[in-house]
């Protein structure tokens, strides 16, 4: 297969690369038109109590969104006038259903002054009114010097959140660009070869817009995917492209003419462009299952740029290595600073590391274990939740509200009720026995006209924290089988973590499975599958425990700009358990398939170590320098969420490629000896049949 497509590639590489020139227009041609229907939620388990208790208030109560503004100033006296023309002002727009009185703070410094919309208004019409009553409402600042107003809540604290975190990638894209670029000229030494990563780059990036754009005629698409498609796509392309044109180059050496080393590359390096990229697409997978749009998004979007990249490095790139490679020097010692050439064999350092570990692999495993395992140890305290504006940066609109009604408000003002439908039918204490239990800091109720009652639950601590989660909890336990129904952020955050334990096994299990098939084919052995699935793990934990113990607990995260929230952002832990685990394998099998290159050549097992770490370190490293540029660029950010990401997968890249990938793999290569690459004899038979291999 690999060998027809090096075939097509080399016989007509004009034709290929004017197809992916269209796909290239098309992508972001038609494709980008699904930036205008994404859509931001995250908690939302389809089909959950909460969703459909929503769509029950929906139709039952008559009040809809709200936002509200704190206005601070050290007279507020004086600003009586300017308050009251804007409310009376803001009272006349048409899609505002009461601007209440404003609340006073105790202490005579701020006024909290709440807005709210009519029942039924279209998203986008509610956030343009959003956007309207908090410019009028910012007018009062005119009105006396030192006051400040600050406006958020409702529809207007979901686009500043999503405007962070668009504006924290659009940041970390133009941060990092340049910057890969640069380390790709200093890898290859030349603009031709460092220009080609980028071309798949772009490639993969189109063809991921216009399969999202695909994805999005058939069902919601997450606005966050496109981010992660974008991120992903950088560094899976460089990967790939990295991979695909140093083996070029190596090659180059030997081959008598382009067309034989672009052949050779394909079947090569091709098979394991090919290998990584499902075991990647499989990982990303996973996310699939779960009834949520925001995970099923990244699922999407993420596979959707696997696949596109694969196949940009396994045809794209070779027709591209075809008309312009003739001009790309071949493989050869590498020069010093002052312009000597290096006698060492290329990759010596590599092959150096690959005989201590080979040497001692006892002391190196128990070693390397050890440490992942303590860096890991607070992941297993680690909790998620939606989070609240302390997300974002001191400064922000948000942000300045949620401390403002901090500073000068008791606890649990502003925070959003958990709601609770009574329907007509419970028993008549219900409601007072609701009302009773521990964890509500304020509650107000209505009965409509049928007789159900909405029950606003005001919790004490944040909105989705221990004491409101707790508190729903509680109401489902008590209403056993009465007619009672709860929504609410925190609502949503208990069905979202029950969704989490009832489909992550299976989601564990389908991509254990797929990874297991996949390195099975790939190398033909039993035992390497499973050693490469618990080494991955390892340094998945290990990345996961420094996130939790920064973000979660506070440690160093004054270093990123940000603070301990007590919990990880929902999103922040399966992107990067998903990626980090797919990115992992890639590094994996770039190793393994010079290993195996060697130990099919030779029989050797030792050799098959050394030499294979040795052919395919630098590859690993460089690969895992460029991700690490990538991903790194998203701690330059000031949303939490963004900053978690970042830093769990700039780790867990970094901890894979060096300390896993360079001392714990050699030394449990060793250990195994040449019962790595061993198979019962039936599914060595199967292997020769089914294995892709050239």
């Amino acid at each position: 297969m690999l060998s027809a497509l090096a075939r097509v590639a080399t016989r007509r590489p004009l034709t290929v690369i004017l197809i992916w020139l269209l796909l290239l227009g098309a992508g972001f041609g038609v494709g980008t038109r699904v930036f205008g229907d994404l859509d931001g939620t995250v908690e939302v388990v389809e089909g959950s109590e909460a969703q459909r208790t929503e769509e029950l208030l929906d139709l039952l109560s008559t009040e809809g969104a709200s936002v509200e503004a704190v206005i601070e100033s050290a007279d507020l006296a004086s600003l009586r006038t300017a308050v009251d023309e804007a409310t009376a002002d803001l009272r006349e727009l048409a899609g505002v259903a009461a601007v209440p009185e404003g609340i006073p703070a105790e202490d005579g410094k701020a006024l909290l002054l709440p807005v709210e919309f009519e029942h039924g208004l279209e998203d986008d019409d509610e956030e343009e009114l959003a956007e309207d009553v908090a410019d009028r409402l910012h007018a009062i600042e005119d009105a006396a010097d030192g006051t400040s107003v600050h406006v958020s809540g409702g529809p207007l604290l979901g686009v500043q959140l999503g405007g962070q975190a668009s504006d924290d990638v659009a940041s970390a894209e133009i941060i990092s660009l340049p910057v890969v670029l640069l380390v790709l000229l200093l890898i290859f030494g030349g603009l031709r070869a460092a220009a080609l990563p980028l071309v798949v780059t772009i490639s993969g990036v189109a063809g991921a817009f216009l399969a999202l754009y695909g994805f999005s005629l058939v069902t919601d698409v997450s606005v966050y995917a496109v981010q992660v498609t974008t991120m992903l796509g950088l560094g899976l392309a460089v990967d790939y492209a990295l991979l695909m044109v140093v083996r070029f180059r190596e090659e180059r050496a030997s081959a008598g003419s382009v067309q034989e080393a672009v052949e050779r590359t394909v079947a090569k390096a091709g098979r394991t462009v090919m290998f990584s990229g499902l075991t990647v697409a499989v990982c990303l997978t996973g996310l699939m299952v779960f009834p949520n749009l925001f995970l099923r998004s990244m699922g999407l979007a993420a596979a959707a740029v696997v696949v596109v990249d694969m196949l940009a490095a396994v045809t794209l790139l070779p027709a591209l290595l075809m008309k312009f490679g003739g001009k790309i020097a071949p493989a050869g010692p590498r020069k010093r600073l002052l312009g000597r050439r290096s006698e060492r064999e290329p990759g010596h350092v590599f092959a150096r590391l690959a005989r201590f570990s080979a040497r001692r692999p006892v002391a190196v495993t128990v070693s390397v274990v050890a440490g992942l395992v303590l860096l890991a140890l607070p992941a297993a305290q680690l909790t998620m939740n939606l989070g609240d504006a302390r997300q974002l940066k001191q400064g922000t609109e948000a942000r300045e509200l949620y401390d403002s009604v901090r500073a000068h408000y008791p606890e649990g003002t502003g925070v959003d009720p958990v709601s609770v439908v009574i329907m007509p039918g419970a028993e008549p204490d219900c409601e007072r026995k609701i009302r009773a239990l521990p964890g509500i800091a304020r509650a107000e109720s209505t009965r409509t006209e049928n007789g159900t009652i909405l029950l606003d639950l005001t919790p004490k601590g944040t909105v989705d924290g221990a004491q409101a989660t707790a508190l729903v909890e509680k109401i489902r336990d008590l209403r056993g089988d009465e007619p009672v129904h709860v929504a609410g952020n925190a609502a949503h955050m208990v069905d979202f973590r029950a969704m989490l334990a009832e489909r992550a096994p299976w989601a564990v299990l389908i991509v254990l499975v797929g990874i297991f098939a996949l390195l099975f084919a790939f190398t033909g052995s039993l035992l390497i599958p499973v050693r490469t699935i618990l080494t991955t793990l390892l340094s998945l934990g290990a990345a996961l425990g420094v996130v939790t113990w920064v973000f979660q607990d506070g440690h160093l995260a004054g270093l990123f700009g940000a603070e301990g929230l007590g919990a990880l952002s929902l999103t922040a832990p399966p992107l990067i358990i998903a990626i980090a685990f797919g990115l992992a394998m890639d590094y994996e099998l770039f190793i393994l398939a010079r290993m195996r290159e060697e130990w099919l050549r030779s029989g050797d097992h030792r050799a098959a170590v050394v030499t294979g770490l040795r052919q395919s370190g630098r590859v690993v490293t460089c690969a895992a320098l460029l991700l690490a540029i990538v991903f790194g660029a998203f701690m330059t950010g000031s949303f939490s969420p963004i900053l978690q990401i970042g830093l769990g997968l700039t780790l867990a890249v970094l901890i894979d490629a060096t300390v896993v990938r360079m001392l714990l793999v050699p030394a449990t290569m060793t250990l195994l000896g040449s019962r790595a690459w061993w198979a019962p004899r039936r599914l060595r038979r199967l292997h020769d049949r089914v294995g892709l291999k050239e």
